[in-house]
């Protein structure tokens, strides 16, 4: 089962006016039953991992974990509000800081300020249904979200506003529209927002400080998608994908391309492994990036650091959904979401302390 990017109608929900949620006083205690759902990090040693545990039938509830030791402890932060979809969708996290969290589950979006106690809702303007919002960062004073819309014809859009605020507004000239479009940002070491339009169109855009930006020649070739990864050490790293399910179906064609600096020309590697379908991508170092993908139920992580020269795979449980939150917080230290909570199979936090070569499931409670 694959996540349903299609999302549920809930439009009336994000134009609402934004109003406080209240969130549970902390706890210690891991919930009887947890399963994670999604998790982001702020270095090796901390991070926070959303999930869902069983709170009557047949309702799942939502907890808020805290960890400052790699795993190896947890503290619970609270109940944020927000519900599993029935599409299916991740509900995803993404921490900023120690204060500035954000959740969303493809059609609304919270906002936390004080890590993740107190939430608010921020409004999307004009957005129209069906929807999906695929990614949000932030980089000094702005926050940042990619929008697909799912009409005829598709149209992705790069939203914008100043942190702290409760409304974002589409970013004029960051549109593509087509049969398929997509979208990528990466905030690590000055902004990329990478946008395309059925494998033909690309466009690319850099900023050093996050305000004003510069058309840039595209890391991929036309015929590909791009997934962006931070600067690592100077240099930019993005994965090069043609269509999924080519060359054959569960299988993607992907390359890692890399550039000097912001705004550099992109080279190529050789070839990746062609396994699965593409989840998500991360870099942990100039010569060292993961690729998470999913096919024929299995969960694949490629991994090589000898900058694309070589690679190996690692192949996790059978849980075969997907592979999500890929990211390295660390040079060394990465993690990955395996699953959905709502799965048949359940899901896992798996992490490395190796820059991808080996993972280890961690443990909660």
């Amino acid at each position: 089962m694959k996540p349903n990017r299609w999302a549920a109608p809930v439009a009336a929900l994000l134009l609402a006016l934004a109003v406080p949620v209240p969130a549970a006083a902390a706890e210690s205690l891991v919930p009887k039953g947890f399963a994670p759902a999604s998790t982001s990090w702020t270095g090796p040693e901390h991070g926070l991992v959303l999930g869902f545990a069983p709170c009557g039938k047949p309702a799942r509830c939502a907890s808020l974990l805290s960890t400052t030791d790699g795993g190896k402890h947890w503290q619970r932060l609270g109940t944020p509000p927000i519900s599993l979809p029935d599409n299916h969708n991740q509900v995803k996290l993404t921490v900023i800081d120690e204060r500035e969290v954000f959740l969303s589950d493809g059609t609304q979006l919270l906002a936390s300020r004080d890590g993740g106690r107190q939430w608010s809702r921020i409004r999307l303007a004009g957005v129209r249904e069906p929807f999906y919002l695929s990614k949000i960062a932030e980089s000094g004073s702005r926050v940042y979200a990619m929008v697909t819309g799912f009409g005829t014809p598709s149209r992705t859009t790069l939203y914008a506003g100043l942190a702290g605020t409760r409304n974002l507004l589409p970013v004029t000239g960051f549109t593509v529209t087509g049969s398929t479009t997509y979208g990528d940002i990466a905030t690590s070491g000055g902004v990329q927002v990478s946008m395309g339009a059925d494998y033909r169109v690309q466009k690319y855009w850099t900023s050093s400080d996050g305000l004003t930006f510069a058309s840039a020649p595209p890391p991929c070739p036309a015929d590909t998608s791009a997934s962006l990864s931070g600067l690592r050490r100077g240099q930019v790293l993005a994965l090069c994908s043609g269509g999924p399910g080519a060359p054959q179906p569960g299988a993607t064609v992907r390359r890692l391309w890399r550039a000097p600096k912001l705004g550099g020309h992109f080279t190529g590697t050789a070839q990746a492994p062609t396994a699965g379908i593409n989840q998500s991508f991360s870099a942990a170092s100039p010569a060292a990036a993961t690729v998470a993908a999913e096919g024929g139920g299995t969960g694949f992580l490629h991994s090589t650091t000898d900058g694309g020269t070589t690679w190996t795979t690692t192949v996790l449980s059978g849980r075969g959904v997907c592979l999500n939150d890929l990211d390295f917080p660390a040079e060394h230290v990465g993690v990955v979401v395996d699953g959905l909570p709502d799965a048949d199979g359940g899901s896992a936090v798996y992490r490395t302390t190796d820059g991808g070569v080996t993972w280890s499931e961690l443990a909660f409670g």
